[in-house]
């Protein structure tokens, strides 16, 4: 069983989406990022950078303790080695995968996520230098993809990956970023064709739902449980 520490983000549904897809048992720990649960000293015992997404893995392939990670990339590349699931089998193909999973963490997700922070600031007008220029590396970094897209069906290839997993929920939120699927013909193809997956259906209906119950919470309980049994 993973326990994994949830709020709704783009670097969070990464991980959401290899669980989903991967059928491992899970159990849902919700996050209050509203109520700075983030902050809590249990949760900064496994996340010590008090970032989501998190997990702690009962049953480590070595046997020993609970094994405790954070970063959305560093879990990907561990569940992935853990269940043979959505990665490679040569080291070629494996550096292929890699160096587009850590594209997206370096590019489309730094400057994604600077982007929302400076478009959340009650002084937005004074950081719209800042935030134009986000928004034209953000431009060219979907025409990076998008042409990668030009000829093979996934971004490492011809099969699904964690580079594929990593990059969907922040092409999900393209609006956010001031992008227009249009404008990028083989990346809305490829985005059409993970959104109808079942378990990426399965993973974002999951999350409106436990988002809907820690909303209706009272007082300052920061984290909700929910099991997920896979078959």
């Amino acid at each position: 069983m993973i326990d994994f520490y949830f709020w709704p983000t783009p670097n969070t549904f990464k991980v959401a989406i290899f669980l989903e897809e991967s059928e491992l048992d899970y159990t849902f720990q919700i996050v209050d990022l509203r109520q700075q649960a983030q902050f809590g000293s249990q949760f900064l015992k496994i996340s010590p950078n008090n970032k989501i997404p998190a997990i702690v893995d009962h049953a480590p392939e070595d046997q020993g303790l609970p094994l405790k990670l954070f970063e959305s990339a560093a879990i990907l590349e561990y569940l992935a080695d853990k269940t043979g699931r959505f990665t490679a089998t040569t080291a070629r193909q494996k550096a292929e995968i890699r160096q587009w999973l850590h594209w997206q963490m370096s590019g489309i997700g730094a400057a994604g996520g600077r982007l929302y922070q400076l478009s959340s600031q009650t002084n937005r007008e004074q950081m719209m230098p800042a935030i134009e220029v986000l928004i034209e590396e953000l431009t060219r970094l979907y025409r990076v993809i998008d042409k990668r897209l030009a000829d093979r069906p996934y971004v490492a290839g011809e099969d699904y990956t964690i580079a594929d997993i990593a990059l969907y929920p922040w092409i999900k939120c393209h609006e956010h970023l001031q992008q227009e699927l249009e404008d990028y013909p083989h990346l809305k193809r490829w985005f059409g064709t993970l959104s109808a997956r079942p378990a990426i259906r399965r993973t974002y209906a999951q999350a409106h739902q436990l988002t809907q119950l820690a909303t209706k919470k009272t007082g300052s309980i920061p984290v909700t449980t929910k099991k997920v049994k896979n078959h």
